[in-house]
């Protein structure tokens, strides 16, 4: 089994990559246009794609809501690959980048399905979430980051 690569993409071509596979993952099969991917955070979020033979097969994006907060969206993981770990090692990136940029908390907005994924990863469920545009039902989430002082 070949290795996977964790980065952020690095240039056109692997941006054009990385918004197809969230596409083709998260909204394609819903009837969503490959527009409905961008939002306000797009240029100041932190992207993180997980590349294994020279394919994409995991994403995720984390942008601050404000100084304390920070946002997880676009998680996908290829269908074939779920259940290897390969979410939980792109949660673990875009958390240590929350850390590293002095998040107190991370808040998501998880499609219902996943729920017990984030839950055995610490995440806590704060109430329904009723501003999605994909139809699915999703509820919100939030894990307060520990700062260690080593």
């Amino acid at each position: 089994m070949s290795k996977i690569v964790f980065k952020t993409p690095s240039n056109q071509k692997e941006y054009k990559e990385y918004d197809l596979f969230r596409w083709e993952i998260l909204r394609k099969p819903i009837g969503k246009d490959i527009t409905s991917l961008k939002d306000k955070f797009e240029e100041s979020a932190f992207h993180l794609i997980g590349i294994k033979d020279k394919e994409i097969i995991a994403c995720g994006r984390l942008h601050f809501n404000n100084k304390d907060e920070a946002q997880i969206r676009y998680m996908a993981v290829s269908e074939n690959l779920q259940g290897t770990g390969i979410g939980k090692q792109i949660l673990d990136l875009l958390e240590k980048n929350a850390k590293e940029n002095n998040a107190k908390r991370i808040i998501l907005n998880a499609r219902d399905h996943a729920i017990g994924f984030y839950k055995i990863l610490g995440y806590k469920t704060e109430k329904k979430y009723n501003g999605s545009d994909t139809g699915i039902p999703h509820t919100t989430m939030k894990k307060n980051i520990i700062i260690s002082s080593v």
